[in-house]
């Protein structure tokens, strides 16, 4: 199976990191982010359609699929969201866009959100799929939601114990059991997509997905509850400037 037909696969250097994607189509250009424990590559059924209408860029967050993950600075600052919405931007600008579309899901929503208000000049509409606030997420939860949402505790304890836990089973067997608590089976998954994510999901990825973990338990979670500090967030008024869509599944 050729992964997204017709799509250049290339990296990007940024000033935090090295940006995996792939890019094809024409049109409006399009960037879509994935989620957690995923690669870019979870948009192959949509991105070839949307690319009939778009110039669609599908990239690897900091610290996932075949992205850098650079060492975690103390405080987990540079896998905030802040960081990850940094490199998109980067990479936007490198392929020759000041503004563009932009959907994310999970993460890669969460990072949509910190683009939209750190960058609300770049973003022309965005389209924020299953979240809700980092701080929200947070403050809700309560023990049916740590139970169920195990990962986001477990993954959020300082390094590197999390990384050890990860590090020690099958990436195979971790990722059935991360992804078989939203769905019944994985059987819409194709092989060579599965096989994708399981070969992506290394210690390096290990590493900087727990460091996205702590950095959205901390400084992530000050920037959404003091808006308006120096390090918070900017401008909420500003965020208000393009079109923005929430999906909740």
């Amino acid at each position: 199976m050729e992964i997204m037909p017709g799509f250049t696969l290339t990296d990007i250097e940024t000033s935090g990191a090295r940006i995996r994607l792939r890019h094809g189509g024409s049109g409006p250009p399009l960037l879509l982010l994935h989620g957690n424990p995923l690669t870019h590559v979870a948009w192959h059924k949509v991105a070839p359609r949307l690319a009939e209408r778009f110039h669609v860029v599908a990239a690897d967050l900091r610290g996932y699929g075949d992205s850098s993950a650079p060492p975690e600075e103390p405080g987990s600052t540079n896998y905030s969201f802040r960081a990850m919405a940094q490199d998109q931007v980067e990479v936007m600008r490198a392929l020759g866009y000041q503004r563009f579309y932009v959907a994310g899901h999970d993460r890669g929503g969460r990072t949509t959100h910190r683009m939209c208000l750190d960058h609300p000049d770049k973003v022309i509409k965005a389209a924020i799929i299953d979240i809700v606030p980092t701080l929200d997420m947070w403050a809700a939860m309560d023990k049916q939601g740590a139970i169920g949402g195990w990962h986001w505790p477990f993954m959020a304890q300082p390094a590197d114990f999390p990384e050890r836990m990860l590090g020690s089973v099958p990436a195979d067997w971790f990722m059935r059991k991360k992804l078989l608590k939203l769905t019944a089976d994985l059987d819409h998954i194709p092989p060579a997509i599965w096989d994708e994510y399981v070969r992506c999901f290394n210690e390096k990825t290990i590493r900087g997905s727990c460091a996205d973990y702590r950095a959205a338990a901390t400084i992530d979670c000050d920037r959404e509850r003091h808006p308006g500090d120096a390090d918070g967030d900017k401008d909420r008024k500003e965020c208000g400037r393009g079109e923005l869509r929430v999906l909740d599944a």
